[in-house]
């Protein structure tokens, strides 16, 4: 999936944290929902603004950046 699509960095939204397009909703938003054990079908519902690939955008942004992760000594 190419989230690029679905997620924008803009300074002037939510402090350039990454954000769906069109809303004020962060990634980090939707990974807490998730990880506090919202099922996807409750954060459509609670969220009407988003869809279900938007949240695997979301899902698709994380891994990336994880990928990229560098550990240092």
């Amino acid at each position: 999936m190419d989230y690029k699509k679905y997620i924008e960095i803009d300074p002037e939204v939510r402090f350039g944290k990454p954000c769906i397009k069109k809303t004020r909703i962060t990634v980090y938003d939707v990974l807490g929902w998730l990880a506090a054990g919202m099922t996807m079908e409750e954060i459509l519902e609670d969220y009407p603004a988003l869809t279900r690939e938007d949240i695997y955008a979301c899902l698709a942004y994380s891994a990336d950046k994880e990928r990229r992760v560098t550990i240092t000594a």
